[in-house]
């Protein structure tokens, strides 16, 4: 074997052998035009040592085409591999552009010896050395030489470009493209300056091989997104489970068939209800999926363990192929939430204890500050009671009729914040002098219309003591009962002569109560009203005195009303000046 034969048998098996290391190391996120120079520079080195043992023209020829395949293609797969992995983008349309460009270079490769347009003549002589071949280059040889410059040119631009501008790719990785570019180039376009004997191509490419391998290595390091998943893979603490979109099973790793057993009992392409007790818990959160993508995530317990599961879109490049579940242990979290919910549950208990003690401190505050205003007036003992119980009466079967309470606004916070502002109607008498508050008689019309005076003087006290609160619902209502409970709706009330619509409700519901209540109670100036008799009376004054629309409230409320005041006469011995509670 002559040692031109020998050379390239030698770079030959080197190449050889460094494809196979690769295909050792490959890994599925390696670029598919890494993968193809690696496939392609064995089949290059073999035109060589196919061409050093050929003994005829036809052999020679087929042999020269058979390099070619490097000489077209590889070059372009390792300019494409360069943009790769450098983050340079292409479009679809330049990557195809440039594969038919290469593709119709190699068809002109394949006229040799049948035409003139690639090579105007080949020829071989035999020598002492071993075989001559002659060539004469053809016009679209040249398209062949211009292609290669361009992808040479291209490529170191994008080592350039990246290794100055690009912060996001390893300058390690930029070096170990450069290297092998630079050898390749000066090789190819320079290897016969030193010899016309041996073709130095078959070297750059097998150093080329060397160079990528130590590539390979790095780039199993730098892809984060892959070494990430694979590290979530093999250390056991995420599980994965794939379906396609007819919930045929794909396939799981270990964890997730530690978390459900049944998985062991899938098999691949086959469908999910193989297992019915994993399709009946699976099924639903993948259709639940399907329906509404936001409804992703599911807890699944397993003994002390809790388990999230994710569910996203498995894709295939860009292409949805069907449903991925992510399974991770999610146990500290929740124990943790679950500690933290117990903690605000029991914060939330001990707020909740402390604001119903505000609040009845507060009631209980008003409620005290309305009987020690009415402790000055001889003439209406224990009325602010009652009164704000039969109004709270009233409120019971206004609230039942939905049309009526709707139309007015009347709701549970309007109820309670009445019932509770009831006994402050009369808070206006503090401003009273004595003398006529604690009159045993009937006033004089000068004394009266002093009297008249407390209703506007309730609503500047309240004004004035509930100025700082929150409550600006249970504020207003209070001022308007003070104010405008002896309206009446013809006009003929005070302070103000208010009519009809212009009284506030709530004042229209007191005003029920408070003439009722000082109907059938004993006054220093008069007796107690029989209930019959007060009933007369207060039916006759819906549409004077009343708002006729509450008339039907107070008949379906009236049963329990002189119930109430029965019970209370019973245990108070009547409705007397002095009754306390």
């Amino acid at each position: 074997m002559q040692y031109v034969e020998l050379w390239y048998v030698i770079l030959f098996c080197m190449s050889f052998i460094f494809t196979i290391m690769y295909f050792y190391m490959w890994h599925r996120h390696f670029s598919v035009y890494f993968t193809l120079v690696f496939a392609l520079i064995p089949i290059e080195n073999l035109g060589y040592v196919l061409l050093s043992q050929s003994k005829s023209l036809d052999a020679v020829t087929s042999s020269i085409k058979v390099t070619y395949i490097g000489g077209c293609f590889l070059i372009l797969f390792i300019m494409l591999n360069i943009f790769d992995m450098c983050k340079i983008r292409l479009s679809k349309w330049v990557r195809m552009a440039a594969f038919v460009l290469s593709s119709l270079t190699f068809l002109e490769v394949l006229t040799i010896g049948e035409n003139t347009i690639f090579y105007k003549d080949i020829n071989i002589r035999e020598t002492t050395g071993g075989l001559i071949v002659n060539k004469t280059y053809g016009p679209l040889h040249t398209l062949f030489y211009v292609l290669t410059v361009v992808y040479f040119l291209l490529s170191f631009g994008a080592i350039i470009y990246s290794y100055k501008k690009k912060k996001d790719v390893s300058r390690k990785i930029i070096v170990l493209l450069f290297i092998p570019e630079a050898v390749s180039f000066f090789l190819f376009f320079g290897g016969r300056l030193i010899t016309d004997r041996i073709d130095f191509l078959p070297l750059g490419c097998v150093f080329a091989q060397f160079m990528y391998l130590l590539l390979a290595h790095r780039m199993c390091i730098y892809d984060i997104s892959e070494t990430a998943i694979d590290s979530l893979m093999e250390n056991g603490v995420t599980g994965f489970i794939s379906f396609d979109f007819d919930l045929n099973y794909l396939g799981s790793n270990r964890t997730a068939a530690v978390v459900f057993e049944e998985v062991n009992r899938l098999t691949v392409d086959k469908p999910l209800s193989e297992s019915k007790k994993l399709e009946a818990i699976l099924k639903p959160w993948i259709m639940s999926f399907t329906q509404d993508e936001s409804r992703d995530k599911y807890y699944y317990s397993k003994g002390e363990c809790i388990y999230l599961i994710d569910i996203n879109d498995l894709y295939d490049e860009r292409v949805k192929k069907g449903y991925q579940l992510v399974i991770t242990d999610d146990t500290k979290n929740q124990k943790y939430i679950e500690l933290i919910g117990n903690y605000n549950a029991a914060l939330e208990k001990e707020v909740k204890e402390k604001t119903a003690g505000i609040i009845s401190m507060h009631n209980n505050l008003i409620r005290s500050m309305a009987m020690l205003v009415e402790s000055r007036d001889n003439s209406t003992g224990g009325h602010i009671i009652r009164t704000s119980d039969v109004v709270e009466l009233l409120m019971s079967e206004i609230m039942k009729d939905r049309e009526f309470s709707f139309g007015f606004g009347l709701d549970d916070r309007f109820r309670d914040a009445l019932v509770k502002a009831a006994p402050l109607h009369d808070i206006g008498k503090i401003a009273v002098d004595d003398a006529i508050l604690k009159k045993p008689g009937r006033f004089t019309d000068e004394e009266f219309e002093k009297m008249k005076k407390h209703a506007s003087e309730g609503a500047r006290v309240l004004h004035s003591i509930l100025e700082d609160t929150k409550d600006e619902e249970f504020k207003q209502i209070a001022e308007n009962v003070a104010h405008f409970h002896h309206e009446r709706m013809d006009g003929s009330g005070y302070p103000d002569g208010l009519k009809g619509e212009d009284i506030p409700i709530e004042a229209r519901i007191m005003a029920i109560a408070d003439v009722y209540d000082a109907l059938v109670s004993k006054r220093v100036y008069k007796e107690s009203m029989s209930f019959e008799k007060a009933d007369s009376i207060m039916m006759e004054s819906f549409g004077k005195h009343f708002d006729r629309r509450l008339e039907k409230f107070y008949v379906a409320a009236k049963p329990r009303i002189e119930s109430y005041y029965r019970k209370r006469e019973q245990k108070y011995d009547g409705f007397s000046e002095n009754e306390t509670v």
